[in-house]
């Protein structure tokens, strides 16, 4: 018998509503020491706007919009996912040879993110998380793969 008192435990979507977590400007900040990113970004997942702050706090030229399938839209894509995301056989089609081109992962957890709204008790961040970058064309060998950290 499986033990599943260890996983994560969602509430149903009607309840999670548009599921809006806002990065910690700690995580955008480490990103921008490990990637060199183009003047103008697209931020494809903008919500209220926390990553784009940051990057135009350094001068980026940032669109912020909400829509999804940025990997077909994009020549290149940054996303800040759960490390469990590399685990899903359901993503292989994202994956495996779509340009995943480097993954940089947290040290240390990130501080916790909660959604947009959350009344519920506060707590520390229970999950690992990393930086994916795709590049569109990218097949100069395997997906690199970096420890940083979101401290100075």
């Amino acid at each position: 018998m499986l033990d599943h008192s260890c996983q994560v435990q969602r509430h149903p979507h009607a309840e999670r509503g548009l599921d809006l977590y806002e990065t910690p400007s700690v995580a955008v900040e480490a990103l921008l020491r490990v990637e060199q990113l183009p003047h103008s970004i697209w931020e494809p997942a903008a919500g209220r706007g926390a990553i784009v702050r940051v990057l135009r706090n350094h001068s980026h030229n940032v669109v912020a919009s909400d829509v999804h399938d940025a990997l077909e839209l994009a020549p290149l894509v940054i996303m800040l996912l759960r490390l469990a995301f590399l685990e899903s056989e359901r993503r292989c089609h994202i994956l495996e040879n779509r340009g995943l081109a480097r993954v940089h992962v947290f040290r240390k957890r990130l501080p916790m993110m909660h959604r947009d709204q959350w009344a519920g008790r506060k707590a520390n961040s229970g999950m690992a998380f990393m930086w994916a970058t795709w590049i569109r064309g990218y097949n100069s060998g395997p997906t690199i793969i970096n420890r940083i950290s979101w401290e100075r």
